[in-house]
């Protein structure tokens, strides 16, 4: 059975797929698809909404309070309106930590070194112990059910991915389940354009994902110069489907289910 796994490393939180499930109210899917998104600076918000709403693809998104092309940050007010409308139709939600904080180094007793990129707190190397980091997961968690009008899943996607098994240990006992996304599952979108064309990353997507993967794409991010949503992501929907593939989102995952019930 295909995991999903943290940049292709296997070890806790790596769950294994198992089960199909029924897909738009029709004949159930043996191909399951997980498309997930992270929070970025938002500019291609609008268009992914509009696409997931025409090809019906139900998502989950992993939202911190980043920094945007406009408004007050992507937990904000201004964008408030855009996360409740997701809420409405059915997306799932869960926390990237309020303000995106990285995982830098284990320094025992269990603590690590964390480094915020958006916050009062962005650019700095602090220590961190359980009770901050289980605060701080469910405190974008608090905002998401305020925005969107949805109760989040007790799950969460580290930024970058980035990790230590006593970071996960820790955020396990305060009831956070660690997502991660498959090796074809990464979709490439913050990958620099003049290597890694949009058309190179559709083709690569729709030549590598497996059923069962986890996709991983963001809400815009900066230092891409040629957007990859506006160029990738229906043709990428549609191309997947064709291939039989169909999308859920994560709670329908028979292993979340010990998490989400």
């Amino acid at each position: 059975m295909p995991k999903f796994v943290r940049h292709g490393l296997t070890g806790f939180g790596a769950f294994v797929i198992s089960a199909s499930f029924t897909a738009q109210a029709a004949a159930p899917c043996n191909k399951p698809l997980y498309l997930t998104f992270d929070t970025g600076h938002m500019g291609v918000a609008p268009l992914i909404a509009e696409v997931l709403q025409r090809q019906n693809v139900k998502v989950t998104f992993f939202a911190a309070n980043e920094p945007t092309q406009e408004g007050d940050g992507t937990l904000g007010e201004h964008w408030a309106s855009w996360w409740r409308a997701r809420g409405a139709e059915g997306h799932a939600f869960a926390s990237h930590t309020y303000d995106h904080v990285y995982w830098r180094a284990d320094v025992g007793h269990g603590s690590w070194q964390m480094r915020a990129s958006a916050g009062p707190n962005k650019g700095k190397t602090e220590v961190w112990n359980s009770q901050r980091y289980c605060a701080e997961l469910q405190r974008a968690n608090t905002r998401l059910q305020q925005v969107t009008g949805q109760t989040p899943l007790p799950l969460f996607r580290a930024p970058g991915g980035k990790t230590s098994p006593s970071l996960l240990a820790a955020a396990k006992q305060c009831g956070f389940g660690h997502v991660g996304w498959a090796d074809a599952g990464f979709l490439g979108d913050e990958l620099p354009s003049d290597k890694y064309p949009n058309a190179m990353l559709l083709q690569r997507g729709l030549k590598n994902v497996r059923s069962g993967d986890i996709l991983m794409a963001h809400l815009g991010i900066w230092s891409r110069q040629d957007p990859w949503a506006p160029a990738v992501l229906e043709p990428l929907i549609e191309g997947l489907k064709a291939k039989g593939f169909c999308f859920a989102t994560l709670q329908t995952h028979p292993q979340f289910k010990a998490w989400t019930h």
